[in-house]
């Protein structure tokens, strides 16, 4: 029981985190492509404000889940769901990383001005925002594929 319970959590979690990656690629990015760049800056730099606690948390969650899910877990579940952790952990990485620098460097704009190089590095936050959006889908598939994979019988 403890199992499911902890499967449902990874589910959730990871569910959630992909969603929102989802809906930022879907339809943030091109939206912050069509406005005029003050405007995208302003809005970047408020949506990150919000976008740290609830996506810091759902990372964490989705990876502690998958990674306990993982040792509870025994055979090729075990991997399954080590591998959706890892994935998860990259999504984290690629965040810390890849987009958190350039979120700080989108604040400092606001404020200033942009570089003349801005919409190279504001593509390769787009770059950073796929390669993340992936890591989680892919986490995601292979924790529903690990709901959706048949139980061996117990022999009698």
């Amino acid at each position: 029981m403890r199992i499911r319970l902890l499967h449902g959590l990874a589910l959730l979690a990871t569910g959630l985190l992909t969603g929102a990656f989802g809906y930022g690629a879907a339809n943030l990015v091109p939206t912050f492509n069509a406005v005029p760049l003050d405007m995208r800056l302003s809005f970047h730099a408020e949506l990150m404000k919000m976008n740290g606690i609830t996506m810091q948390a759902a990372m964490a969650v989705s990876m502690l889940s998958a990674f306990a899910l993982a040792a509870l877990a025994h055979g090729p579940a075990r991997l399954i769901a080590c591998s959706a952790g890892l994935l998860t952990l990259g999504s984290f990485l690629i965040t810390r990383f890849g987009n958190v620098p350039i979120n700080g460097l989108i604040k400092e704009w606001v404020r200033t001005s942009p570089p003349v190089d801005h919409a190279e590095i504001l593509r390769r936050w787009e770059l950073f925002n796929d390669l993340r959006t992936l890591t989680a889908l892919i986490a995601f598939a292979l924790l529903i594929a690990l709901a959706l994979r048949r139980q061996p019988t117990p022999p009698q």
